[in-house]
C-alpha cells in the first residue's frame, strides 16, 4: 500500500499549517485511516537575525500557507482533508489533487534519501544496464549528490571514459584467477 502513497500539497489559511497538520492526523486516527497518511511535513528553516539587541534565532516556515502530506489519495481521504478546518484544499487544477514529482520532492528538500555507495575511486565495477552492459571498468569519479559515476571502460583496446548513473553499475565480485596452481 505504501507504494501508492505520494506527496501532495495542501493549501491552508495563513498561520493554520500546524493546526491543519494536527487535525489531519487526529481525523485519520478517529476514522482508523492512519495507514493512508504516512507523513505530514511543514518545511522549516532556522533563521538568525542580528539586531541592536543582539542575536535572535527562530524557526520560519519555508512555504507559509502550505502543508506537505505523503498519503494514499482516495475519495475518502480527499473528502477528509477538504473538511479539515483551515484547509482550503489540495494544490492542483479543477479541484483535483496533483502529486509532486520525484524532482519536485528532491528540489524542495521534502524527502531526503541517503545514497550508499559500495565502491570508491580505483575500484573495478561491472556495467549492468545500458549499451555497455557486461563491460568491466575502473571508477574514475563519483558524484553521490547527482548519483553519477565516471568509469574507464576498455573498448577496442582503448580506455574510454563513460558517464553512468549509479544504478547502472555494481561491484565487481569476480576473483581473477591468474597464475594460480591447479
Amino acid at each position: 500500500m505504501a507504494e501508492e502513497a505520494k506527496w501532495y500539497v495542501i493549501h491552508t489559511y495563513s498561520s493554520y499549517e500546524n493546526a491543519v497538520s494536527a487535525a489531519i492526523m487526529k481525523a485519520a486516527e478517529n476514522r482508523r485511516m492512519t495507514d493512508h497518511f504516512l507523513e505530514i511535513k511543514i518545511p522549516m528553516e532556522t533563521v538568525t537575525e542580528y539586531t541592536d539587541a543582539g542575536e535572535k534565532t527562530y524557526e520560519r516556515k519555508l512555504f507559509p500557507g502550505y502543508v506537505f502530506c505523503k498519503m494514499i489519495l482516495t475519495d475518502e481521504t480527499w473528502h477528509m482533508v477538504h473538511n479539515i478546518r483551515g484547509a482550503t484544499g489540495f494544490v492542483g487544477s479543477e479541484g483535483k489533487a496533483i502529486p509532486l514529482t520525484e524532482q519536485e520532492i528532491y528540489d524542495l528538500g521534502i524527502e531526503h534519501r541517503e545514497v550508499v555507495i559500495g565502491f570508491e575511486v580505483g575500484d573495478t565495477v561491472k556495467v549492468v544496464d545500458g549499451p555497455l552492459s557486461g563491460f568491466l571498468g575502473v571508477v574514475e569519479e563519483l558524484d553521490a549528490d547527482n548519483e553519477k559515476i565516471r568509469v574507464m571502460v576498455s573498448m577496442f583496446g582503448r580506455e574510454t571514459p563513460v558517464d553512468l548513473n549509479l544504478d547502472q553499475v555494481e561491484e565487481n565480485n569476480t576473483i581473477q584467477k591468474t597464475n594460480l596452481p591447479p
